[in-house]
């Protein structure tokens, strides 16, 4: 048999139970140490979190690739240690928002706060039930359990009562007003998109059941995870370096804003990663059932979702939600005002199909634009107020009208216009420019 490329010689000399021990070491200490923990409030921080992550993942690579998703044997081993590697994942995610909390600024924090800590406490029981499960299995096994052991002075918190000084200058300079307007305009197109998923208080649990994975799951919970951690890299990187504490407060909050539901996000992704694969489904050979019902049975799939749904996907709505307006302010205060003057829709005027192309121009870019009629001045991003003031314009026999504000959404009205407002003399729909292809 050909030995693998990225398999060394002497490496590969070692057996597979060798390996299996040397995988399961530091993992099978973890274990000790957790199921002996008294205070789990305090025992859990984000430096067991990363030892748990980091040992369960190399130790489930290594029995994946040795087939260990196919031997009736080693299944429940392999299972229980992606169980643990997905809740520290969801947990380290947990600690980091409780851990921020205080910098965030964020309003209605205090039962938010509550309910985080009570997902905490859901994942830390969930390691802790599970934590003896592996032991028994390990022994099983015939792995050997660690003789030394993990001491809480192993897993220091990262927080302490001193802070470094503050002398970096990081306040927003006039470079950077594009950037942060492009950032405020992409937070409301998210919080936009997310309206889909949104709701206003707890779901029961048929409910719920009912959303997952249908409309809730781990893809379409990844895809906004990842566009929202590309708008926190992009403020990062072009708008404010130095973190939380300093600097510009309406920028910092809107910060905070996208970077709890970022967390939020990645909570759910890895808690719907694990109800899906591991409790939801698990396939149809008896070995499967049997490894699915003993995870049920450490893991309550109903709590998980509950805490998936009325805890991470709630308040990932809520803050995008209440995020808009600030969104909006610092995107008012930011952007490039202008003046334009088209003419209106020829033979129809600002009947139902322009009105709506015109307001989906200025809600797709979020900032203030103004249909001006004479002393008269209208909502562009509104529907009703265009054809209200389409009303005006039909009575007093006007040709040409005035839009003021964002520059980015007066140069597509500008296009819009150019082409009759996407329609022909008759009302029949017309091609667009390519550069309005988001109108489609």
């Amino acid at each position: 048999m050909d030995v693998p490329q990225q398999c060394s010689e002497k490496a590969c000399d070692l057996s597979f139970s060798r390996k299996v021990w040397l995988f399961s070491h530091d993992y099978l200490k973890c274990c000790v140490y957790i199921s002996e923990v008294e205070e789990p409030k305090h025992a859990f921080n984000k430096k067991l979190y990363s030892k748990l992550i980091g040992t369960s993942q190399v130790l489930e690579d290594f029995l994946d690739f040795h087939g260990a998703k196919n031997n009736t044997d080693w299944y429940f081993y392999r299972e229980l240690t992606a169980a643990v590697r997905h809740l520290s994942l969801g947990g380290y995610s947990q600690k980091h928002i409780n851990n921020r909390l205080i910098f965030y600024d964020l309003p209605d924090s205090e039962d938010f706060r509550s309910e985080g800590e009570k997902t905490a406490s859901f994942l830390n029981a969930c390691l802790m039930k599970i934590a003896p499960v592996i032991l028994r299995e390990a022994r099983r096994l015939n792995i050997p359990i660690p003789e030394s052991r993990f001491t809480a002075e192993d897993f220091p918190g990262i927080t302490t009562g001193e802070m470094l000084d503050y002398d970096i200058d990081d306040e927003a300079k006039a470079l950077q007003k594009k950037h942060v307007v492009k950032i405020a305009s992409d937070f409301l197109n998210i919080a936009g998109r997310f309206d889909q998923l949104s709701f206003y208080g707890p779901r029961k649990q048929e409910e719920i059941f009912d959303l997952v994975p249908d409309k809730v799951n781990e893809v379409e919970i990844r895809r906004f995870e990842m566009v929202v951690h590309n708008l926190q890299s992009s403020f990062d990187t072009y708008v404010i370096h130095g973190g939380m504490r300093f600097g510009d407060r309406k920028l910092k909050q809107l910060r905070s804003y996208f970077s709890v539901v970022f967390h939020l996000l990645q909570l759910m992704g890895r808690l719907l990663h694990f109800y899906e694969r591991h409790l939801h489904d698990a396939g149809y050979k008896n070995i499967y059932k049997m490894v699915q019902e003993k995870m049920a049975a450490l893991v309550d799939p109903a709590m998980m979702l509950d805490r998936t749904v009325n805890y991470g996907l709630y308040y990932a709505c809520h803050y995008l939600n209440s995020g808009k307006e600030l969104a909006r302010q610092i995107l008012n205060e930011n952007i490039e005002r202008g003046r334009i003057k088209v003419g209106i829709p020829v033979k129809l005027g600002f009947h139902s199909r322009p009105s709506l192309l015109v307001a989906k121009i200025v809600q797709h870019y979020g900032g203030q634009v103004e249909l001006c009629v004479g002393e008269d001045r209208f909502d562009a991003s509104s529907v009703l107020d265009i054809q209200w003031a389409g009303g005006k314009i039909q009575k007093e026999n006007i040709t040409e009208v005035v839009f003021e504000g964002d520059v980015r959404a007066l140069r597509d009205i500008e296009i819009l216009a150019g082409v009759n407002y996407g329609e022909d003399t008759m009302g029949k729909g017309v091609p667009l420019p390519k550069e309005l292809d988001y109108l489609r």
